[in-house]
């Protein structure tokens, strides 16, 4: 009766974050020109101009748009982009994709259909197992010896 310990499921679950799970979302028709800056995912089916800086996924949807410079962890593009664009993991381009600018990622998926046109720098060392910051300097093998960066970012050398 008195002094009774039960305690509820309530009481011992912490309180959840406002941004676990969430995603935002830019709707067709509204258009966000300055500095955008998001924990949780994106979603952009609108048009921004300017940087966005997310520390999740970005998804440029279909009747979506972006002009300027994006950094985050994963992105899907489907609509269309130009400018900057870093993502630290993985970079998916769908059919629908129209895309013009410099890009550095971990990873990268083109699908069929995807209009790239692009200047792309692989990030060495993104969880594909090479070694990060490679260095890739002529170390004198002899005295008419090479060094050149071949596919992959390894090098050759010639003699």
């Amino acid at each position: 009766m008195f002094g009774n310990a039960k305690t509820t499921e309530e009481t011992k679950k912490p309180a959840a974050t406002p941004s676990a799970g969430a995603i935002n979302a830019l709707v067709k028709g509204t258009l966000i020109e300055g500095n955008v800056r998001c924990e949780s995912d994106l979603r952009i089916d609108g048009a921004i101009k300017g940087k966005l800086l997310c520390q999740a996924k970005v998804i440029i949807g279909p009747t979506g748009s972006v002009e300027g410079e994006i950094r985050c962890q994963n992105a899907v593009i489907e609509g269309k982009f130009q400018g900057i664009l870093v993502v630290s993991e993985l970079l998916n381009i769908r059919e629908t994709a129209e895309i013009d600018g410099d890009i550095t990622t971990g990873k990268l998926l083109v699908q069929s259909g995807a209009k790239f046109n692009v200047t792309c720098k692989m990030d060495l060392g993104a969880s594909n197992g090479s070694a990060k910051g490679a260095d890739l300097k002529n170390n004198n093998h002899g005295a008419n010896a090479t060094t050149e960066t071949i596919a992959g970012g390894k090098a050759e050398v010639r003699n």
